[in-house]
This record gives C-alpha cells, sequence and structure tokens, in this order.
C-alpha cells in the first residue's frame, strides 16, 4: 500500500523492529483490550478523520479436535478473529465513510467452507464474513465498499509454528497446508481484487478451487475435504 502512495498505521502487539517513517506509523495495541483500542483509535480519528482503507487481518488459528479443545481457546479465537475485527470496523465506522473508503476483512477458505481441525476457527471466519456482508448493505448509502479476502494456506510462519497448549497458535502455522502461496502473492491477488471492487476475493489456487466446488456442491466438497486432510 505504501508503493500507492498511502500512509499506514499498523496495529499489533509487538511492533518491536518496525520503524516509523513518513508512510508508516506502527501502534502497539491489543485489539483485545477495550483499553488500548479506544487509546489508539482516538489518537488515529484526531489525526486522520478520513480513512480510505481498513484492512482487518488480526487472527490466530486453531488445529485440534473440537473433543480436545479448551473452552477458553475457543473465545480467545473469536476475540481475536472476529470482536477484534468488529470493534475496530465500528471505532472508525465514521472517518471511513468521510472518505467513501473500503472495509477490507481478511477471512479464509474456512470462512465459507469446512475445515478439518479448525472448528473455532472456521466458526470465527464465517462470523467475520457474515458481519462484513451484511454491513455491506448498511454501508452502501454512504460511498463505502465492504470486501472480503479468503486465502488459503499462506507461507507466512513457517518453521516457527508457535503452538500454545491451548491449541491455538500464529497463522501460517499449520504443517498440513495444500498449496502454499507467499505472503506476495497473497498480496497482489487482494490489491487487484481491491481495484475490481470485487465482494468476494479467493487469493490462491486452493481458494478458488474450494470457492467454486462448495458452491457447487457442498457435500462433495466435505467429503474431498475430510479425505485430504485425515490422510495428511
Amino acid at each position: 500500500m505504501q508503493g500507492r502512495g498511502y500512509r499506514t498505521i499498523l496495529l499489533d502487539l509487538n511492533i518491536d523492529g518496525v520503524p516509523r517513517t513518513e508512510l508508516q506509523l506502527p501502534i502497539a495495541c491489543d485489539l483485545t483490550d477495550q483499553d488500548q483500542l479506544a487509546a489508539a483509535t482516538d489518537r488515529i480519528r484526531r489525526d486522520y478523520p478520513e480513512i480510505d482503507l481498513v484492512i482487518y487481518n488480526a487472527g490466530i488459528t486453531q488445529i485440534s479436535a473440537f473433543g480436545d479443545m479448551q473452552e477458553s481457546a475457543h473465545r480467545k479465537i473469536f476475540e481475536v478473529n472476529y470482536f477484534s475485527a468488529t470493534a475496530l470496523a465500528g471505532a472508525l465506522l465514521h472517518p471511513v465513510r468521510a472518505a467513501h473508503g473500503t472495509h477490507l476483512a481478511i477471512s479464509s477458505v474456512a470462512g465459507f467452507a469446512p475445515l478439518f481441525h479448525r472448528t473455532a476457527y472456521a466458526a470465527s471466519k464465517h462470523a467475520l464474513e457474515g458481519f462484513f456482508k451484511s454491513l455491506r448493505s448498511e454501508e452502501v448509502q454512504y460511498g463505502v465498499r465492504c470486501q472480503i479476502a479468503a486465502p488459503s494456506f499462506i507461507a507466512t510462519n513457517v518453521g516457527n509454528p508457535e503452538f500454545r497448549a491451548d491449541g491455538t497458535s500464529r497463522p501460517g502455522a499449520a504443517t498440513d497446508g495444500l498449496g502454499d502461496i507467499t505472503a506476495e502473492q497473497a498480496a497482489d491477488t487482494i490489491l487487484r481484487g481491491l481495484d475490481r471492487g470485487a465482494p468476494l476475493i479467493p487469493v490462491g489456487r486452493v481458494a478458488w478451487l474450494a470457492w467454486w466446488l462448495n458452491g457447487l456442491s457442498p457435500r462433495l466438497f466435505q467429503r474431498l475435504m475430510e479425505r485430504k486432510f485425515r490422510d495428511i
């Protein structure tokens, strides 16, 4: 985005080593902490009353059977993947309206289709898509777009899975991924979809095949997905 001249604000838990430049302002923020989120968004709204684009990319994953999953992990996944996004969208609703801007939610293939050993993750991404698809109808009167990108497996965390005791992990930690693509490839696809105004942007060959097959025959998709992932 900076290559297009955007001034970017980066919200993350840890901003160590992320430089502040003319086009880049990193802000340390736990998006699941209401006080930290309020402080960050108050600052953003004060300095930027008009916002062209908000990208909702915060997320964690969960790789385990539901029967082995802790309730606290299930709730944590929703706090990060869903509630942090909706809270941020609410805080920046009016600046995005002022710019006739765009909300871009980073979902997943698991946002429109089932995924083995990802019950809570898939549920959180389904919820994220449901929210932004519904928000789209509300915000169109303000000239605001709501777009959703749905990547398949992206090689963003190779060799550093960081699995936690509760079964959650950083995205990109999966060892059962199919057709992994690079972050650069994913970003290029998302930007092209953003330019087209595409409501849903499948990202990667696997994502396109999953979107097509699940739309054509959800039952067949589920059978094929189960066969593939249970063999891994």
